[in-house]
């Protein structure tokens, strides 16, 4: 995928941390994925939440990361090492964390 499909995907994708307020499949997809947040100690999440705002303005889109499996810690702790990465490295990054979900959604579809 390139830097444009990136940028199309993460459109109207919610902030990690953050409800989607959309309704249909996409939506209620991101609110299963990202449940473990509902579970968050307030520390964590206003850590991510800052986390967002910095990386939003750092590389110009929202932080997406494979949220299923993972603990709210585990999200900080990638949301944090990722504000570390360059352009490209960052940009490879979400890339591949857009395929990890599409691959998710796509095994849970047909299952």
């Amino acid at each position: 995928w390139s830097h444009a499909d990136l940028d199309a995907a993460l459109a109207h994708h919610p902030r990690i941390g953050e409800r989607p307020l959309a309704a249909g499949a996409e939506a209620d997809a991101s609110r299963a994925e990202q449940a473990s947040m509902a579970s968050a100690a307030g520390e964590t999440a206003a850590a991510i939440a800052a986390g967002n705002a910095r990386y939003e303005e750092r590389f110009g889109r929202v932080f997406l990361i494979r949220a299923a499996g993972r603990s709210p810690e585990q999200m900080r702790a990638e949301l944090d090492r990722r504000l570390g990465n360059d352009d490209e490295g960052e940009a490879a990054e979400a890339l591949d964390q857009l395929r990890q979900i599409a691959l998710l959604r796509l095994e849970g579809a047909i299952a």
